[in-house]
């Protein structure tokens, strides 16, 4: 992959979510190549097909914060705000956490849930 294409990449990125991961920009300057691995991303995660890419996203955002990675929940919550999810969705969402990953991956949305919040 050349620097037009991690450049475009990049842009596909930023476009979908809203907003470019710093984590990606951090790999371009360090080394561009590993960037190709996120075009999977960008291609099946942030694109509808057979799941419009919000409800992929919010998977994305359940699963992570069942991971407890809070920088991690704050990326997706962002994607999601971006990709159109509503608070009822995400709250809901939030319950479906609770349920199945417990207390400790709720309280991993802390900060994401900030997002949401000021999105109102």
């Amino acid at each position: 992959m050349d620097k037009k294409n991690h450049k475009k990449l990049l842009n596909d990125i930023e476009g979908k979510m809203g907003f470019l991961p710093e984590v990606l920009q951090t790999i371009e300057d360090i080394e561009p190549e590993n960037l190709g691995r996120y075009r999977r991303c960008n291609n099946k995660i942030l694109q509808d097909g057979a799941l419009p890419a919000k409800t992929k996203i919010l998977v994305a955002l359940a699963v992570v914060a069942s991971k407890q990675c809070e920088p991690c929940t704050e990326s997706q919550m962002k994607s999601a705000l971006n990709n159109g999810a509503t608070k009822e969705e995400i709250m809901e969402l939030m319950e479906v956490i609770f349920i199945t990953s417990g207390a400790p991956a709720v309280a991993a949305c802390k900060d994401a849930l900030k997002l949401l919040k000021e999105q109102e």
